[in-house]
């Protein structure tokens, strides 16, 4: 799978291990930044560039990072076409994909260990969108 990632200087460290995992993993990962947890960074710089990549279908998912993972779910869901998922244990992130096919996932370094982190992006891969009554509920989305 193709899977762009983007943080902000707070969400640095958990993205660098989770792009790892990610190429350990076989996919091809698109680190759209930043590239290092000094200098404090604004985090729409790093954010949208991800969401429009996954908008735009150049890749298939997105991770998103920073303190809370709050201002990245918000920054990447103003992207049309994008459902990105703020994640905090391992129910939302399967929920994420489940019931709202989530192509895009947001995590807080400063919420979670980096251990919890990487078990929620490895959730949330191999978890699948159910459809079914789910469906129209995306499609409505799509419409606004």
């Amino acid at each position: 799978m193709k899977i762009a990632i983007g943080s902000d200087h707070a969400g640095f460290r958990y993205k660098e291990a989770i792009k790892q995992m990610l190429i350990d993993l076989g996919h091809d990962v698109i680190d759209k930044g930043t590239y290092a947890e000094t200098p404090s960074v604004d985090y729409p710089l790093f954010i949208r560039p991800v969401a429009e990549a996954v908008a735009a279908g150049d890749v298939e998912r997105g991770v998103v990072l920073g303190g809370s993972g709050n201002g990245e779910a918000i920054a990447a869901n103003r992207v049309r076409g994008v459902r990105c998922g703020l994640c905090w244990n391992e129910e939302s992130a399967r929920l994420c994909r489940q019931h709202n096919d989530a192509n895009v996932i947001s995590l807080g370094e400063r919420m979670m260990s980096e251990e919890t982190a990487l078990n929620l992006v490895r959730i949330w891969l191999d978890t699948p969108f159910e459809g079914g009554r789910h469906l129209a509920r995306i499609q409505e989305l799509d419409t606004y």
